[in-house]
């Protein structure tokens, strides 16, 4: 757990966010897909992480994200390289990026 929370204070001070707080028209770089916890997943954090791997995000990839769902912003849709992928929310707070500035 204290190995956990000293990874996630890394990203933070490294200018990383989690792409579940990034908005429509927000585009920048992943840098990490790191899947710590299964809360809320209803699957293994290994079988998540592969999911994601394996739909294109991966570290170095561009994204931008393209649009939102109207209640609670879920599912959001994403752009990574030259694929459009949606997917939950919850499921994004495990894939690290670097915005770009507006």
């Amino acid at each position: 757990m204290h190995e956990m929370l000293a990874d996630q204070a890394v990203a933070i001070e490294a200018g990383a966010t989690p792409l579940s707080r990034a908005r429509p028209g927000d585009r920048g770089v992943i840098i990490d897909v790191r899947a710590d916890h299964a809360n809320g997943h209803g699957i293994d954090v290994h079988e998540l992480e592969r999911r994601l791997l394996e739909s294109g995000f991966v570290e170095g990839a561009a994204f931008e994200v393209l649009h939102q769902g109207l209640f609670g912003g879920d599912p959001i849709a994403v752009r990574v390289d030259d694929m459009r992928v949606a997917l939950r929310r919850r499921d994004a707070e495990d894939v690290w990026v670097r915005l770009e500035s507006k």
